[in-house]
């Protein structure tokens, strides 16, 4: 029995518990919903008072920003006005200037009517005169003017060639003392020291070791070597020397360089050989182009194809008679601005055409022709102007000089080789060349004479033309040059002119 009062009243405090707790929930429920309410309406009254704020900030950016609006429209149209203004007072002034000048162009044409009408009259005056004078003398205008000249020439004649003697005279001996002074001032002004290059390079080895190995076995190495640089390599018993020899001097030195590498390496074999070679020839062509560079700076001659200045690059490794052209030409190109700034000539002209006269050594080894006529066909294809091709064209006279600056480049030429020391060659072994060229032609049947001229770069041979026929001069020519350059050693080259003059003389009786 106890137990059920328990479980009721359980029950009963239970049910209790639950309509409590839902009366409490309802209270907190309604209780939050205020709450919530009042923060609403809270938050509506600040968002109203913030809008109201932004309001008032705008209106008030809006009237400042109308404002300045209204005070740039207020400049803007001061400005127009003036411009207006400034522009009526221009017209006004334009007008004016126009009236003035119809004005003067009014008048210019009554002064001209004038002249007009006045020339006339003097012009009927004149001839009138005219007139009255040949009616007097009975002769023309061109007949009177004829006989007094005749008279006058014939009463001074021995007075002006007497006169015309003493001034020929007088000026050749004045320009024969500027000319000698003005040489004379070139080549002090440029009296720069000169080094002689020869045909070989020597490299240095630091034993005979490495001397062995260059020669490799069987001599394979030296093979090689010579082969792909297209030098002749001379060993000898020379210690610590070997001897690189070649008529072509970038040759030569692209040899030098690679067998100076193969040197420092130590490895040196065919492989190893072409390597160097292809890496000596890329540092001899950046030497090449730098020189060229230098050559132009220093000369002051520019405006020129880069590919030229290259070219010129190349006259560094090469010489004429132990002289190296590129010093040789950049000497020139100073003595020949000098002598053109002395004689009023076209100093840069005179310049260029010194610096590039002997561009064509540059590749005479590998083009057919004489180094003018390759130099010309080099500048022709890269743009140099024809005043400079023909200021260099004519150093040798294969060309005739056409300009002033062409006879100041022989010039300059001349001063330049001909200094004492500039070139190696020696007087013995100059005239020794001259004779076997003149040798060489005369041992050839139906030779009259033969002489060497332009130090030895050209040989004339006269034939007798009652032997010889035009087809034989012609094979004559290549065969004198065959035995040249079988038994001669020369730098550059020469040319062979055979000459057949036939004469015709009879006698009428």
């Amino acid at each position: 029995m106890s137990l059920k009062i328990i479980a009721l009243v359980a029950i009963l405090f239970g049910v209790i518990g639950a309509v409590v707790g839902y009366f409490l929930r309802v209270i907190i429920a309604l209780g939050r919903k205020g709450s919530m309410e009042i923060e609403i309406k809270q938050r509506m009254l600040e968002a109203n008072e913030q809008a109201k704020k932004i309001t008032l900030e705008a209106e008030k950016e809006a009237a400042e920003i109308l404002r300045v609006t209204r005070e740039e429209m207020k400049e803007r149209e001061e400005k127009l006005k003036k411009t207006e203004d400034r522009l009526i007072n221009k017209e006004e002034l334009l007008d004016k200037r126009q009236t003035d000048l119809e004005k003067e162009s009014e008048n210019l044409k009554n002064k001209q009517e004038e002249v007009r009408v006045t020339k006339e009259k003097l012009d009927l005056v004149e001839n009138q005169k005219k007139a009255e004078l040949e009616k007097l003398s009975n002769l023309s205008a061109d007949e009177a003017k004829k006989e007094l000249i005749n008279v006058v020439e014939k009463q001074s004649e021995e007075d002006l060639m007497i006169r015309m003697q003493k001034l020929e005279n007088g000026n050749a001996e004045k320009l024969e003392q500027k000319a000698k002074e003005i040489l004379t001032t070139s080549i002090q002004r440029l009296a720069s020291s000169v080094s002689q290059d020869i045909f070989t390079t020597s490299v240095a080895i630091p034993s005979d070791e490495i001397k062995g190995k260059i020669i490799g076995k069987e001599g394979r190495n030296i093979k090689a070597f010579e082969r792909i640089t297209g030098v002749e390599v001379i060993v000898d018993d020379t210690p610590g020397t070997i001897i690189i020899s070649s008529f072509d001097p970038i040759r030569r030195q692209i040899a030098r360089v690679a067998l100076e590498a193969l040197i420092l390496d130590g490895r040196i074999q065919p492989a190893k050989i072409e390597k160097e070679v292809e890496k000596a020839k890329g540092d001899i062509n950046k030497i090449i182009k730098e020189k060229g560079e230098q050559a132009v700076y220093e000369t002051g001659v520019f405006n020129l194809d880069p590919r030229i200045v290259s070219i010129l690059g190349r006259l560094y490794f090469r010489t004429s008679y132990g002289q190296n052209v590129l010093q040789h030409s950049v000497e020139m190109a100073h003595i020949a601005g000098m002598i053109a700034e002395e004689i009023g000539a076209n100093v840069a002209v005179a310049k260029a055409g010194a610096l590039l006269h002997d561009i064509g050594k540059a590749l005479d080894h590998e083009v057919v022709g004489t180094h003018v006529e390759i130099g010309r066909r080099i500048l022709q294809k890269f743009g140099a102007s024809e005043e400079i091709v023909k200021a260099m064209q004519a150093h040798h006279e294969e060309y005739p000089y056409e300009t002033l600056e062409s006879m100041i480049v022989q010039t300059a030429d001349a001063i330049s080789g001909g200094r004492p020391g500039a070139r190696r060659d020696s007087v013995e072994n100059y005239l020794k060349r001259l004779g076997d060229l003149e040798a060489i032609s005369n041992s050839f049947p139906g030779v009259e004479k033969s002489y060497a001229l332009q130090a030895g770069r050209e040989v004339r041979v006269f034939v007798f033309p009652e032997q010889i026929s035009d087809l034989e001069a012609q094979k004559m020519a290549r065969d004198i040059a065959v035995r040249i350059e079988n038994e001669l050693k020369y730098p550059g080259e020469i040319k062979i002119s055979v000459i057949r003059e036939l004469k015709a003389i009879e006698f009428a009786r």
